[in-house]
């Protein structure tokens, strides 16, 4: 059998940097849900967003408001990826 990129083994010290990595990355993420200093915002949502919401949020075991900080937390580390072509001004 030919030996090829997809069957080879990476040497430990390339698997070590890769976990090291990602590591890395997901506490970079992370930083938003582990602040302890939360603030309250009045949110006014229409009625069938609402619904739809706390369907999601009870198919994720989540509460509505757990489920509206999950979903707007991933929309930060998406925007603050690298690389990712961004048109929006900063506020």
């Amino acid at each position: 059998m030919e030996e090829t990129i997809a069957n080879r083994a990476l040497p430990a010290s390339v698997q070590n940097e890769h976990l090291r990595v990602k590591n890395s990355q997901q506490r970079k993420e992370r930083w938003i849900l582990d602040d302890k200093d939360k603030k309250q915002v009045p949110l006014r949502l229409s009625a069938s967003l609402w619904k739809e919401l706390v369907r999601w949020a009870e198919d994720d075991f989540r509460s509505l408001n757990g489920q509206i900080e999950y979903l707007l937390h991933e929309a930060v580390v998406k925007r603050r990826k690298p690389g990712k072509q961004n048109d929006s001004k900063s506020i």
